[in-house]
């Protein structure tokens, strides 16, 4: 009996059984991803235009040091880029969150979500993906083309002039700062910043107006109580703490040891991920039983 219940289970799963009942699990949570993603176009647009800003800064820059001949490479230039489009992304995560939520409930379209079968859970869980996920993903793609281009762009305006483009392409690592972003992006403004985003997402779902009012004055409320009663200032110093992170790994990029850096252990091993990490499941439980008990505005 057991035999033959084994050789079934054995040829429902080599038969793709398996990986289509994996793929029915996440198609709901995939398309609900591509939805947010067609109805907030801020989510892209957002980088990229602080990409195309970047450039053209950039290449009014060089054009004035062809015209001066004054060939002054400096790494500050090639950092504004990843800085201009994280910052970006991040604000965008932050009104993305807030109005995630409210937004559906705001314009009734909650309603028509409410009628697909598609669950409070992965609803919730495909906007969490956005901002933890998704942007961090994309603000990395498009610094790793805007930092293509700014060497194209140099090596096109300097070209014949006698400058030495090997040293321009030396001087800027095509692999070993974007691994370094990458993992600043993965590490900081995905899982660092999650418990943020899902209180975001807590205001977005409860909030009669006005969300932002509702995220951020809490915590001033807060601050100003403990430091009237008890003059100190814990709260303000755990905020601080959450939003710097557990240290620059931008200032990584000055060691020589990279694999050193990339080796997520000392990340993994700090406490206040793993607190924040447990908050943010917890907020994410509020969201879900708030979006399935809310109606539209």
């Amino acid at each position: 009996m057991n035999t033959q219940s084994d050789s079934a289970s054995a040829s429902w799963v080599q038969s793709g059984g398996f990986a289509n009942a994996i793929a029915a699990a996440t198609r709901p949570l995939y398309w609900s991803i591509r939805r947010e993603l067609w109805e907030n176009r801020s989510i892209y647009i957002a980088p990229v235009a602080a990409a195309v800003l970047f450039l053209f800064g950039f290449a009014i820059s060089i054009i004035r040091m062809r015209l001066h001949k004054e060939v002054l490479w400096s790494i500050d230039q090639f950092e504004l880029a990843p800085a201009l489009i994280m910052g970006a992304a991040l604000i965008v995560s932050i009104f993305y969150c807030l109005d995630a939520l409210y937004g559906e409930r705001r314009d009734r379209s909650i309603l028509f979500w409410k009628s697909l079968p598609v669950s409070d859970v992965t609803a919730v869980i495909s906007k969490l993906c956005i901002p933890i996920l998704v942007l961090p993903l994309l603000s990395f793609v498009i610094t790793v083309a805007t930092q293509l281009l700014t060497l194209v762009m140099s090596s096109a305006v300097f070209a014949g002039s006698g400058v030495n483009l090997r040293e321009l392409w030396t001087h800027v690592s095509l692999f070993r700062v974007p691994g370094i972003w990458l993992y600043h992006l993965v590490t900081v403004h995905g899982l660092w910043y999650a418990p943020l985003y899902a209180w975001l997402l807590l205001v977005s779902a409860w909030a009669p107006r006005a969300p932002v009012l509702w995220a951020f004055l809490p915590p001033f409320v807060i601050y100003g109580v403990e430091k009237i009663a008890f003059n100190t200032s814990y709260f303000l110093n755990l905020l601080r703490y959450r939003l710097e992170g557990p240290g620059s790994a931008m200032a990584a990029e000055h060691q020589p040891d990279l694999a050193s850096k990339l080796i997520p252990h000392h990340f993994l091993s700090t406490p206040g991920l793993w607190t924040g990490l447990a908050f943010a499941a917890v907020f994410l439980y509020a969201t879900v039983h708030l979006r399935r008990s809310r109606g539209p505005i």
